[in-house]
């Protein structure tokens, strides 16, 4: 299989290699301290502290911590290939298959899952930004595992279903395992009918 390459623009501008590498820093230094703080406890402060870089240099690149988190996640999204078995012809277990990972995405990282949720869901138009990159990347994933006739009323009911799943874990109604299993079940149920 053949690596997958991470568009390394950030969300604010492109990117010189070196600012790439700043990028990188940052948000590896954000999985640190969010791993140690808490959504709550983590500020940019702190991650540019923590990567080496000044506080200003941080700000360059992320407007806000729910910016850095989103990146973080954007980021995951698109280093990780849509699951794809050229054996399987099913479109439904396509289309299944894609929701499950995007919902296990973070499940291994819970301090993760839950950043993500919050800082989705802000208003910081630098968020908004990705919120359209990664729903766009998950509607092409799931039409193309539902195939070029994908019916436009049945990817937007998935795509319904998913962020309601996301957004119940992330409120901790369930683990993302057990979102993962309930979506699939729902996703089964719509793609039957």
């Amino acid at each position: 299989m053949e690596p997958v390459v991470v568009n390394r623009e950030a969300t604010r501008r492109r990117l010189t290699e070196k600012q790439a590498d700043t990028v990188d820093k940052l948000t590896r230094a954000a999985m640190e301290v969010l791993s140690r703080e808490g959504f709550a406890g983590l500020t940019v402060r702190m991650v540019a502290a923590s990567a080496g870089v000044g506080t200003a240099t941080a700000y360059t690149y992320f407007s806000s911590k729910e910016h850095l988190v989103a990146e973080m996640f954007w980021r995951r999204l698109a280093a990780t290939p849509a699951p794809s078995d050229e054996t399987v012809t099913d479109t439904t277990a396509r289309a299944v298959a894609v929701l499950r990972q995007i919902a296990l995405l973070v499940a291994d990282e819970p301090e993760l899952a839950g950043a993500v949720t919050s800082a989705l869901l802000g208003t910081d138009p630098d968020v908004a930004h990705l919120r359209l990159r990664i729903g766009t990347e998950i509607r092409t994933r799931l039409v193309d595992a539902l195939g070029a006739n994908a019916d436009p009323e049945t990817v937007e009911t998935l795509e319904l279903l998913y962020a309601g799943a996301l957004v119940r874990a992330g409120m901790g109604y369930a683990s993302y395992t057990e979102i993962a299993d309930r979506l699939e079940g729902a996703a089964l149920r719509v793609l039957q009918d």
